[in-house]
């Protein structure tokens, strides 16, 4: 089932649920999908799915730290309602012991040895990681294993 049907799907149990607060996640996701296989002009594989999910997962972390920033508990509760049902559509996240071997074993293959090897690591590794870690993550993992060498 692609992830268009299963946004539909869960849409319509949403509605059947009277579960305004998720409808609307599901529809701005739905529309999300639908906009970028518009933009592509051809059916989403499922990595640019992803990546149209971990847009939206992001947009919202990026609020959250926004909202709590300016004290705003009543959009901290809808952001992190939202999140959560945003999350439910993402592949299963690679816990910070995963980032960190993926890391090591990039930086081994790459034979980096320095900051100055940084780049080239990156490269390497966000294809493999694409949409099951956040960037930041990665990016923050990547300058702890060069600054040791």
């Amino acid at each position: 089932m692609s992830l268009l049907e299963q946004l539909t799907k869960d849409m319509v149990a949403a509605m059947k649920a009277k579960d305004k607060a998720t409808l609307s996640v599901v529809r701005m996701l739905k529309a999300a999908v639908a906009n970028e296989k518009i933009k592509l002009g051809h059916d989403l594989t499922p990595d640019e799915a992803n990546g149209v999910l971990a847009r939206e997962f992001k947009q919202r972390k990026e609020s959250l730290a926004e909202f709590e920033k300016a004290g705003r508990q009543d959009l901290i509760d809808q952001v992190k309602h939202e999140l959560a049902v945003v999350e439910k559509y993402l592949p299963k996240q690679l816990t910070p012991a995963e980032v960190s071997q993926v890391v090591k074993d990039t930086i081994a293959q790459v034979q980096a040895t320095s900051m100055k090897d940084f780049g080239k690591v990156m490269g390497a590794i966000m294809p493999k990681v694409k949409g099951k870690a956040d960037g930041k993550v990665v990016n923050e993992t990547v300058k702890k294993f060069l600054q040791g060498k």
